[in-house]
């Protein structure tokens, strides 16, 4: 059995003209680890600023009595769920700051999928051991499915593509695991396909911890099979699609995680700040801010570079965009501030400088092999202080054109610069 696994571009999920947000974590605890956690990280906060305890909490469900709100697994000689929890003594192998999980199961068509994303604590040699401890975030996807062919699953967290040559039980099989690194090195997970945390449309939840008696506030019932919202794509399902029109799909996850209460700053990355004048007319000017931050029941603003505040619009993605029609006089910086604090109470607001740079745009980049010469011409959103333009490794411009022989062979590609910031990468196109 052959099983080829593709990670498709997310452009695939979110359509024309819409920018993604990053699937990732944005922070994780950096305090000295205590045995009440295991000696595990205490939280992981995600990009929509909603910060996660591992869940090691004994609190059970009031909506199906019994059940625990964290996702607890007995294991035999090592963690017994019905005593208090300690470590090492009865800690689990296995514990999560968080769970989302589904299933798909059609007689019909004999598809039975198991969908899995979690962050999870471990232990480098599987039993409790002090300085053993590891994380990493999980998507798993496993599928029976009926005949060969190609299939394509979209979850919250991207676009997987499995060719199946050889069909039947958990012909896809696949676990991608992000973060192992050395023991007590928690850091790695925030690179991971999982983030922002999915959550119950229902929720949150609260229920009383009996090792504490403090009420304590989850994302989710785990023991519940309800719609949520959370996904960096805004794909809150899970659906497989395949050979004959194959489409099946679900939007019920069983969730699970405990909201901290550490008070944490807002979330908030820079990802573009610019400035344009004199492109439209010599009294034309204006300045472009886009962030990543949480979605807009929060609130983002940026002080451009003459001081002025300005509001900026957000997606429900967590995409903002700002503009001011100041001309700020050439590179400079700007001021942007995030606040999350009505959504996630003790949140702190966020801000950050970002330096102002002009936009460099290269409208042509070829290399002639009859000749060996590289031309490539660009040019700066800085029309009225015309800053000088370069290609790395290779020379200036002059009038916005450099035209020079390079030998033996022509470059990939080339990188403009420009001396108020800017830079743009293209490849080169060959000709005869």
């Amino acid at each position: 059995m052959r099983i080829t696994a593709t990670r498709v571009a997310v452009s695939l999920i979110l359509g024309v003209g819409l920018q993604p947000v990053r699937a990732a974590l944005y922070a994780v605890d950096q305090n000295a680890p205590t045995s009440a956690n295991g000696f595990f990280a205490a939280w992981y906060q995600d990009t929509h600023g909603r910060t996660l305890d591992l869940c090691l909490s004994r609190a059970k469900s009031s909506r199906v009595p019994g059940n625990n709100m964290c996702t607890l697994i007995p294991s035999s000689g090592v963690f017994d769920d019905t005593r208090p929890i300690s470590f090492p003594g009865n800690f689990p192998d296995e514990a999560f700051w968080f769970t989302g999980e589904t299933l798909i199961s059609d007689a019909a068509s004999g598809i039975d999928l198991l969908y899995v994303s979690a962050l999870e604590a471990a232990f480098n040699g599987e039993l409790p051991a002090e300085g053993d401890q590891i994380s990493f975030a999980r998507i798993r996807i496993r599928v029976t499915v009926p005949s060969s062919g190609t299939y394509t699953v979209t979850h919250p967290y991207g676009v997987d593509v499995f060719q199946v040559d050889a069909p039947g039980t958990r012909a896809i099989n696949m676990t991608r695991d992000i973060g192992i690194g050395a023991p007590g090195d928690f850091k790695g997970a925030l690179k991971g396909d999982v983030g922002p945390f999915l959550r119950s449309v229902n929720g949150p939840y609260q229920e009383a911890n009996p090792d504490t008696g403090l009420v304590e506030t989850f994302v989710g019932d785990p023991s519940l099979s309800e719609a949520v919202t959370g996904s960096p794509f805004g794909t809150n399902f899970v659906r497989i699609e395949g050979p004959n029109g194959l489409r099946l799909e679900t939007q019920l996850f069983n969730v699970s995680g405990k909201l901290s209460g550490v008070e944490l700053p807002t979330p908030l990355e820079v990802s573009r700040s610019t400035y344009s004048r004199g492109e439209n007319g010599a009294g034309q000017a204006q300045q472009d801010v886009f962030v990543l931050a949480p979605p807009p029941t929060a609130t983002a603003s940026f002080t451009d570079a003459g001081g002025t505040p300005s509001a900026m619009k957000g997606t429900a993605l967590g995409a903002w965009y700002g503009q001011s029609p100041r001309d700020p006089g050439g590179p400079g910086s700007v001021n942007v501030t995030a606040d999350n604090s009505v959504v996630v109470p003790g949140s702190l607001a966020t801000t950050k400088s970002s330096a102002l740079v002009d936009v460099v745009t290269i409208s042509r980049a070829e290399y002639s092999l009859a000749s060996n010469t590289l031309t490539v011409e660009a040019a700066s959103s800085d029309r009225t202080g015309q800053p000088g333009l370069a290609v790395e490794g290779v020379g200036a411009l002059a009038g916005g054109r450099l035209q020079q022989v390079v030998m033996p062979i022509p470059p990939a590609r080339v990188t403009v610069v420009s001396a108020n910031g800017g830079r743009d990468t293209e490849e080169v196109r060959i000709l005869p």
